[in-house]
């Protein structure tokens, strides 16, 4: 397995537009990329962190190479209009193959 963290800077009050659009684009980016998903957190400097998990690299990388483009426009439009601050070239803050896995899933309730 493969894992991508990015980060993102949002503009004050545009919290829930831009989790809205992350949640629409991660659907969409793992139906047609092949991603196992993501999770979004928030740290303490207020940047909101997001990790992906892929099969593996190259699967990440086919992706990255083609901007993780997806058919709702409107989700990558407000997605883009609530970042104030990310790196300038999208790359993750980390990318790293998983060598030992202990996280447990457990669904809520």
């Amino acid at each position: 397995m493969f894992v991508a963290v990015y980060w993102w800077r949002v503009h004050a009050g545009k919290e829930e537009q831009f989790r809205e659009a992350w949640r629409r684009g991660t659907r969409r980016i793992t139906e047609i990329y092949g991603s196992y998903g993501s999770r979004l957190h928030l740290d303490r400097d207020g940047r909101f962190i997001g990790y992906a998990e892929w099969p593996d690299e190259a699967t990440w990388q086919a992706a990255f190479d083609r901007k993780m483009m997806y058919d709702d426009p409107e989700a990558r439009r407000l997605f883009l209009d609530a970042i104030a601050e990310s790196p300038p070239d999208g790359r993750p803050l980390f990318a790293m193959s998983v060598t030992d896995d202990l996280l447990q899933r457990r669904l809520p309730g």
